[in-house]
């Protein structure tokens, strides 16, 4: 979890007017360089990729229901 979200998009923000968006092969290199450390850590791949799959549902039947009642028309 992120505990300062700010400063992430802060990061994102400069090394995108910096760089540029990377190109599909850039891209690919860090998604399998962050795949390789989510297998360093034991995180992926998910043993069991429904389990909690319950609550994630719920949680978007909460915020959906939210946004579409407290947007102003």
């Amino acid at each position: 979890m992120i505990k300062n979200p700010h400063i992430v998009k802060k990061f994102e923000d400069e090394l995108t007017r910096d760089q540029g968006d990377p190109d599909y092969p850039a891209a690919l290199r860090i998604f399998t360089g962050l795949w390789e450390m989510g297998r360093s850590l034991g995180m992926l791949p998910l043993k069991d990729p429904l389990d909690g799959i319950e609550t994630d549902i719920r949680l978007a039947r909460i915020l959906n229901s939210c946004s579409k009642t407290s947007l102003p028309e």
